[in-house]
């Protein structure tokens, strides 16, 4: 076996889960029943021990071709071959009315084409990472697999051959045949033998799902094919019991191949999910953008008052914030790349931005008629007040850097948002606050940051006070409303992120030789910072050069669509995938673009 590039899949998922299916018809990641819980299938992460469930053809000289069914989440994948073609359908069928569980269902629906070919199915769970051993119990067309306590059910149309603790099928499809495989956890289904009707069933109410969803999107613009295939991929993300946005549904995989930048995305930052609010109101999903609010301010609500630091940067989906990092020794990682982590111990640092990010989110919000309870409102108050006193902290900054904390200034640029909004917020609904020492504070950190955030030398706003070193996370000063796009500091900086950090369109986040990242190797370009980048131009009236910037920036989307967290060198997918920090950012700076184009550079309703 071999690894397939990042970005050779497509995502699958019901909302509390999801899988990725590869180009060659290999579902090789799969949690089960959560986001987060530990991995059932991971042959992405070490392709002896990790586990699979794949649908191979057999008939020589057989190619794959993979496509989404246009506006659902159903994946496609294409066998073709000069003897005949058919398709495996992938999805996973959403629960309605949506409520926690451990009841997942992974549908894998065949269907001849024309001509016949020869498939093999193979089920190869690994519970845990890998990490516990399982029994298979066979029965015909059905199989159970069972590890301590946990079961999966397996129901096929054609019959199943055990191998070892593993089961396989092998069979032809022909010209119009259907069947499929339905692999299941949680409530019994003992009476679920495949005929001709129920995968056909599923599959029908998982489209109707898809396509009634997408319909409420209210963009219309250039870019309607992308930006909805975004939104559907946020959608994936979303662990509707909650409304909690993960970072991405993958651990591990790496930003450099064979490097250590290997981490677990498989949480919700606040930073990530409060950008979202922006996309999902943007679009017209107004119950999404409510959900992530509740859940943002039952965090807020949480932890107003224990007498530290009042957010977590990261949870769990059900809001817990224990995430102790642990390193999988047993697996070799993606293609070498070790080591292979779970959890996130960046889960304790701290990260002063995300108070501007959350402040920011619930102002918009809040503009867009999502109010706020008094006992929100009196969290709120709590935090701004714990800023005031905090905000002039060095921190670890958004990358999450750790080689120690330093005076980031695009933490300072957010605290400032921070402040702006609380105030913005009290004024406009008349809420009880200091609005003098919230003011007072406000104005603190922009002299700070128009001060020690500029460097003479470089000509430029820069990453932390003293420093030379140009980060690409300054691209928000213009989108928060911090500087005017015409400011001549402001275009000073942007032409030396242009200078420094741009790569025929794609951007780097830093230089990571002359930033405090307190690790080792490279990496790709960050394709949030390149979308920032083209929201940066045309708010700077440079409309033509970032809209080719946006264009040549979706040729590097996969086949279906999909970006991970970076691009390398050669255009390959780096880091988790698929990521949302990247997909919520095409979805803003195509709006925002949009918007300029047809009203003119600069113009003031495109400002938060």
């Amino acid at each position: 076996m071999t690894y397939a590039p990042i970005g050779e899949h497509g995502l699958i998922g019901d909302l509390q889960s999801a899988a990725l299916v590869s180009t060659d018809g290999t579902v090789d990641w799969f949690c089960c029943p959560r986001f987060d819980s530990p991995s059932v299938f991971a042959s992405l992460l070490d392709d002896r021990k990790g586990g699979r469930f794949s649908i191979v053809a057999t008939t020589p000289g057989t190619v794959t071709k993979q496509m989404y069914l246009p506006d659902t989440a159903v994946l496609v994948t294409r066998y073709l071959s000069e003897r005949g073609v058919a398709e495996v359908l992938d999805f996973m069928p959403v629960e309605r009315p949506v409520v926690a569980s451990d009841h997942r269902r992974l549908v894998r629906a065949v269907i001849g084409i024309r001509g016949e070919i020869e498939l093999e199915a193979r089920v190869e769970p690994r519970f845990d990472y890998g990490r516990r051993s399982h029994k298979a119990d066979l029965d015909g067309a059905r199989a159970r697999f069972e590890s301590g306590d946990q079961t999966l059910r397996l129901a096929s149309t054609w019959p199943l051959e055990r191998h070892d603790e593993d089961v396989h099928a092998r069979f032809t499809v022909r010209s119009g045949d259907r069947g499929g495989f339905v692999l299941s956890s949680g409530a019994e289904e003992d009476d679920l033998v495949l005929g001709s009707g129920e995968v056909r069933t599923l599959y029908d109410e998982t489209v109707a799902f898809w396509r009634n969803w997408i319909e409420r999107s209210r963009y219309r613009g250039r870019w309607r094919e992308a930006v909805e295939r975004s939104a559907i991929t946020l959608k994936l993300m979303t662990y509707a019991p909650t409304g909690a946005l993960i970072a991405a549904p993958t651990a591990g995989l790496p930003e450099q191949v064979g490097g250590e930048r290997n981490w677990d995305y498989r949480y919700t930052w606040i930073r990530d999910a409060s950008f979202s609010v922006y996309s999902l109101l943007a679009l017209g999903f107004t119950e999404e953008a409510a959900a992530f609010g509740n859940w943002v301010r039952e965090r807020i609500e949480e932890r107003s008052a224990d007498g530290g630091h009042p957010l977590a940067i990261m949870y769990r989906i059900d809001g817990s914030s224990d995430l102790p990092e642990e390193v999988l020794d047993h697996l070799d990682g993606y293609a070498g790349s070790r080591p292979v982590r779970i959890g996130n111990e960046a889960a304790d640092q701290l990260q002063l931005d995300i108070y501007g990010e959350a402040l920011d989110a619930i102002h918009h919000a809040e503009r867009n008629g999502l109010g706020m309870a008094d006992s929100g409102w009196s969290a709120l108050s709590r935090i701004i007040d714990w800023l005031e006193g905090n905000w002039d902290q060095p921190d670890e900054g958004i990358w999450e850097t750790r080689g120690g904390r330093q005076p980031f200034v695009y933490g300072r640029l957010m605290c400032w948002v921070a402040f702006d909004r609380a105030l913005r917020l009290a004024e406009r609904h008349g809420r009880p606050a200091p609005v003098d020492r919230w003011r007072d504070a406000r104005d603190a950190v922009y002299r700070d940051v128009m001060t020690n955030g500029w460097d003479d030398g470089s000509r430029a706003f820069v990453q932390f006070h003293g420093s030379d070193v140009l980060d690409a996370a300054i691209l928000m000063m213009p989108l928060v409303g911090f500087v005017a796009p015409n400011d001549p500091k402001w275009q000073a900086t942007l032409d030396a992120i242009g200078r420094t950090l741009v790569s025929d369109s794609l951007v780097y986040r830093y230089d990571p030789k002359a930033s405090p990242d307190g690790l080792q190797g490279e990496e790709g370009t960050f394709s949030i910072c390149t979308f920032w980048y083209v929201d940066a131009l045309a708010r700077s009236g440079r409309l033509e050069e970032a809209r080719l910037t946006l264009e040549k920036m979706l040729t590097y989307a996969n086949h279906v669509g999909l970006f991970a967290e970076e691009i390398g060198l050669t255009g390959e997918q780096l880091g988790n995938f698929p990521q949302a920090f990247t997909h919520l950012s095409l979805i803003n700076a195509a709006i925002n673009l949009d918007y300029q184009l047809d009203h003119g550079a600069g113009h003031p309703e495109v400002i938060r």
